[in-house]
């Protein structure tokens, strides 16, 4: 042995213990979790609960996710009212006004997060290629930090403690049948155009609804919101009246609520503007019929999710959900989800995961250098289309306003059930 290596053994040590520890860290090593045997129980709506992602990571690192499936306002009121009947939560950035106060959410610690650094600047700063988006509503910058671990209130500035880590988020607008329309579409005034009288519908869901009712009230010129997202109750009645006119005009086919049921309506040719979401437009497509997201010149409205955890949760299973966290940020679940029309929360790591041509199409507003597919292998557009809306810089750079939950709601979801009423 020479001296050169012998001087040398202790750093080489070092770095073997480091290299175990790094392997360790990534989940390489299943042996491990098998004795321990991780199960957590994520709870969110069944649209985020995705089979394939959690047959994934289970394959990646041993630990199991036992989705909990319930409605998007059962989630709140299970974050608010049993904290400990969960592991991991998914929620929308909306819901944390409600449930931060009550103390519920621990603050999840960026430092434990390896790719924290990297979430994009549309959570954490409010900007899409150093350019400041619309805010109205709960945008996630006012939201997606805390003071503290263990903190009741939200940060103004960035802090190592995070609300929720994103999943999913996209920016919404109305879904057409241009086939049927037969010219161009611009703006949201449109949804309520007597042209559409009968084949024109809405999203029921009241906190949603009603900010696509306030996007067409503005593009009308009828008024001007302060925060379409937290209106006055004056704000909230003219909404409505407006809405409840149009009803009675006949301008809606129907107001749905379940994202099947928009599918089926856009399909069927029954309905060709409507309240829409980029997966059902893509579900559309996938039958062969032409749908477009059709990009308007208000903008759109944004939503976001994302992962929080349980005050309460500690030990292996606080370990095992921040191991799911760092997977999910590592790029696998990205590109899945990008595929899907959605929008990851690291865009890098995704990147490294996509074909160059799937990600110049999806991500960059390129025309498809070959056909392009979902995750299930159909076809969703053909070589040479482009995705609706252009690049993802056109698409978040262009929102309006956030999905929220408004001070006045119950006024606001009193008032919504007149309409639907009517």
């Amino acid at each position: 042995m020479s001296d050169h290596t012998h001087d040398n053994s202790g750093i080489q040590r070092r770095r073997l213990l480091q290299g175990t520890a790094g392997i360790l860290a990534t989940g390489i090593a299943p042996f491990v979790h098998a004795q321990e045997k991780i199960v957590l129980r994520y709870l969110g709506t069944a649209v985020n609960q995705d089979k394939a992602i959690a047959e994934k990571f289970k394959a990646d690192t041993g630990i199991e996710i036992q989705y909990v499936a319930v409605t998007t306002d059962d989630v709140t009121k299970r974050a608010v009212t049993a904290p400990n009947s969960f592991d991991l939560l998914d929620t929308e950035f909306f819901s944390l006004k409600k449930i931060v106060p009550t103390g519920n959410l621990k603050g999840i610690d960026a430092k434990r997060v390896k790719n924290a650094d990297k979430i994009t600047t549309l959570f954490t700063k409010g900007e899409v290629a150093g350019k400041a988006v619309g805010d109205q509503g709960t945008a996630p910058k006012k939201v997606i930090f805390l003071e503290g671990e263990k903190s009741k209130a939200f940060a103004k500035a960035p802090t190592q403690w995070m609300t929720l880590i994103p999943t999913t988020y996209n920016a919404d607008t109305l879904g057409i049948r241009p086939d049927l329309i037969k010219r161009p579409i611009g703006s949201w005034a449109e949804l309520l155009n007597p042209e559409f009288k009968g084949k024109s519908a809405i999203l029921n869901i009241p906190s949603i609804g009603i900010m696509d009712a306030a996007m067409v009230v503005e593009a009308k010129g009828l008024h001007k919101y302060a925060d379409k997202g937290n209106m006055t109750k004056a704000e909230i009645d003219l909404t409505i009246k407006t809405l409840i006119e149009a009803k009675k005009a006949g301008q809606f086919r129907a107001l749905w609520k379940d994202f099947n049921e928009s599918v089926n309506l856009m399909a069927s040719g029954e309905v060709v503007i409507q309240s829409m979401w980029s997966p059902a437009v893509t579900a559309v497509r996938g039958k062969g019929i032409d749908c477009v997201f059709q990009p308007l010149k208000e903008g759109y409205r944004a939503w976001a999710s994302g992962f929080g955890l349980p005050a309460t949760l500690s030990g292996k299973k606080l370990d095992g959900a921040y191991e799911f966290i760092n997977w999910f940020l590592d790029g696998w679940a990205g590109a899945y989800l990008n595929r899907q029309g959605y929008y990851s929360a690291v865009l890098e790591t995704a990147k490294a995961k996509m074909e160059a041509y799937e990600w110049a199409y999806w991500m960059e507003g390129k025309p498809a250098a070959q056909d392009i597919k979902s995750p299930q292998g159909d076809v969703i557009a053909k070589s040479g289309a482009v995705r609706d809306g252009g690049s993802y810089e056109q698409r978040m750079g262009g929102i309006a306003c956030w999905n929220a939950v408004m001070d006045e709601n119950e006024y606001m979801v009193r008032k919504w059930n007149e309409f639907v009423a009517a």
